[in-house]
């Protein structure tokens, strides 16, 4: 018979708990600094000065701004990686991945703030380091998935399935990437042409004897 678990927490558990709330909330503060003011108001002065705190505790948590800015990164990958989840699969591989797609719109205009930092080069001096390329991997797994499905399945043309998530992702990313630019007057043409976009690409994919 197991023991029944006890209603407090130790030291170590709360303080790995705080350290945890205080990582998230200097994250949190740095996405709200890059969404109201801009690249530039990204610093590790001004997110103390949000948190009302010192430097040396962020830079005792993340090491630098690039540290920051990687911490960022995966948080946005995880979130990503979590509206992916959210959609659920079927029999249908290309309404698969028309949902993934819309999902990846949602997170977008959701998320703008990581978005435009994870893909959008918003903070123009950072370059993602090998962990953060990897957690854009996972995010873009179920993609990856499903379309290795689709090929074994038949219903796909083979090809490299990375190759192919790679053309299918930037089809996606160059519309939303041209709606922050300002190149679409409101965001009701840009969705229209996110759906072109979806209805002309999708089909390429699949092979020519389940062409319709």
């Amino acid at each position: 018979m197991s023991e029944p678990s006890h209603p407090y927490k130790t030291y170590s558990e709360v303080k790995l708990q705080q350290q945890q709330l205080l990582r998230k909330n200097v994250i949190d503060a740095a996405c709200i600094l890059l969404a109201e003011e801009g690249p530039e108001a990204v610093t590790v002065r001004r997110v103390a000065q949000k948190l009302s705190c010192s430097t040396k505790i962020i830079y005792s948590i993340f090491g630098s701004k690039d540290g920051l800015a990687n911490e960022m990164y995966l948080d946005g990958c995880r979130l990503l990686a979590e509206t992916f989840q959210q959609v659920p699969k079927t029999d249908n591989v290309l309404a698969d991945l028309e949902a993934l797609s819309w999902a990846y719109w949602q997170f977008a205009q959701l998320h703008s703030a990581y978005y435009k930092m994870m893909f959008g080069g918003a903070l123009s001096d950072f370059k993602p380091d090998e962990q953060s390329l990897e957690g854009t991997t996972t995010a873009l797994s179920q993609i990856l998935q499903t379309i290795i499905h689709g090929m074994e399945q038949g219903e796909l043309e083979e090809h490299d399935p990375l190759l192919v998530v790679r053309m299918f992702w930037s089809a996606l990313h160059g519309v939303i990437h041209l709606q922050f630019a300002g190149h679409f007057s409101d965001i009701d043409m840009a969705q229209e042409v996110y759906a072109f976009t979806l209805k002309n690409t999708l089909p390429a994919f699949k092979t020519p004897s389940s062409q319709s």
